[in-house]
């Protein structure tokens, strides 16, 4: 009996390749990650006050819970999970309604409030699949869209040499070199690359940029070198409290993100997979992300989204294979549980990512596109798109316009475009009369020979007054006769 083939394929969710060529393809994903995952608890060490050990802790266990989501939605458990080629970790777009949360609160009050947030996901998870239509291309179209243009400034940021434009030598010279070499590096190992090289251009890119950074003394291996190998995540770190206005915005904001996901795994179908997202793994993703970010709470990490850069990854390579993320998650795990591991990895320079991702974030733009052609474009869905990208970028450049509004408001919607895109393109769906292109079409005709009966009721009246009047003035001279 012939031995069954193993299937091997990369764009197959369920191949597996061999080591040596998923290796590569894995790492790309871990490298475009991992600024993402660190920064949110960074930021919210310095907003809470946290010691060196707490702020060490909370890196450590961020990085652990992406591991685990990430592994936890590729091979998912019972309803919950996505099972697609999607990686999830602690998200940035929570990083606004946190920095509220615990200026007021402290980290007690983000993880309780957390908590709350994670369970309504579930419960959005679970009724998605009654509300599905309310979602069509054309909001889920959008959200991916303005995923894509929101994360431009992020990009350039990192080419520039840090994500905060106040940092020591932001913007020299030295950090565009290397950046724009990282760049060009991708581009041309993905359009004139063959095989794996063309697979892995953004690694590939990475690596060049990482030398080149070596060789300029811009990394720095000290954080290695004080870090332990081992580190077992501990139950309750920290404690957990619960207040009113922290559940509200951290509710308002999981409940958005769960819109976000959608247009996120909706990409990877389309970008990535070429078909549309099917309900049961949209249900099994909201689950699978409110799941882990219930019990994520109980350990000290943060909230857990999908991430866009993955997505556009996916969209990129059509890389699909499920052992290959499963590799990724495997080394955000392994870094999780030894802190050298982690802090190797953080010692990449920002202008390496930055070169590396801002491509990444153009296919996420080009794949949210993609997704609104599905749909017709009416004038009704121009105009649901249109709008949603005006007030939601508009704002997002001048925060300074909603600062007299309730701070609950700027908290959900101050700093994340996405959210503002998400409400706006979703209202105007319910509420726009749904007119389609033949709908238009037929209007313009009724106008059209509407016009033409005016015209010709006109024409006639004009011809019968025309006449009266001939006929006046006959009778007229008649009777001077």
């Amino acid at each position: 009996m012939p031995k069954q083939q193993v299937n091997t394929s990369i764009f197959d969710f369920h191949g597996r390749p061999p080591l040596g060529k998923a290796l590569p393809l894995s790492l790309q994903h871990v490298l475009a990650m991992i600024a993402g995952v660190i920064t949110p608890p960074i930021i919210v060490a310095g907003v809470v006050g946290a010691s060196v050990e707490e702020r060490l802790l909370l890196i450590q266990i961020a990085v652990l819970a992406s591991g685990v989501s990430t592994l936890f939605q590729l091979y998912g458990a019972w309803k919950f999970g996505a099972r697609l080629p999607a990686i999830f970790g602690v998200g940035f777009a929570y990083v606004p309604t946190l920095v509220a949360v615990g200026g007021q609160y402290g980290l007690a009050g983000i993880l309780g409030a957390q908590l709350i947030g994670g369970i309504c996901m579930m419960v959005v998870g679970y009724f998605i699949q009654y509300i599905r239509h309310l979602f069509p291309p054309v909001v889920a179209g959008t959200v991916v869209l303005v995923i894509g243009l929101s994360l431009y400034d992020i990009a350039v940021r990192y080419m520039a040499g840090s994500g905060n434009v106040e940092a020591p030598g932001f913007g020299e010279p030295i950090n565009w070199l290397v950046a724009l070499v990282t760049l060009a590096t991708v581009l041309v190992a993905s359009q004139f690359g063959r095989g794996v090289v063309k697979l892995s251009a953004i690694i590939v890119g990475m690596v060049v940029g990482y030398t080149l950074s070596l060789l300029l003394g811009m990394v720095s291996f000290d954080a290695v070198a004080d870090a332990g190998w081992v580190a077992v995540p501990r139950f309750m770190p920290f404690e957990l409290e619960f207040h009113t206005s922290a559940i509200i915005a951290m509710v308002i904001i999981c409940v958005i993100n769960s819109v976000q996901t959608i247009g996120d795994l909706s990409a990877t179908t389309v970008g990535g997979m070429n078909r549309e997202l099917k309900t049961r793994e949209l249900t099994g993703g909201l689950l699978g992300n409110g799941l882990t970010t219930t019990l994520s709470a109980f350990f000290g990490a943060l909230p857990t989204a999908t991430f866009s850069q993955n997505v556009g990854i996916v969209a990129m390579t059509r890389v699909i294979s499920r052992f290959v993320l499963a590799l990724a998650g495997g080394f955000m795990l392994l870094a999780g549980l030894s802190p050298k591991f982690g802090a190797l990895v953080t010692t990449i320079p920002y202008p390496v990512l930055g070169g590396a991702t801002v491509i990444v974030f153009g296919m996420i733009t080009m794949t949210g596109i993609k997704l609104l052609i599905k749909d017709e474009l009416s004038a009704r869905n121009m105009t649901i798109v249109g709008l949603a990208l005006a007030l939601s970028l508009g704002i997002s450049q001048v925060p300074e316009a909603i600062a007299q509004l309730p701070e609950w408001i700027q908290s959900v919607i101050g700093g994340s475009p996405i959210v503002v895109a998400a409400i706006t393109a979703f209202t105007l769906n319910l509420v726009l009369p749904r007119v389609s292109l033949a709908d238009e079409e037929r209007e313009r005709e009724q106008m059209a020979r509407a016009d033409e009966e005016s015209n010709c009721s006109t024409t006639q009246d004009r011809e019968a007054a025309a006449d009266s009047h001939r006929q006046e003035g006959s009778a007229g001279k008649a009777s001077n006769s």
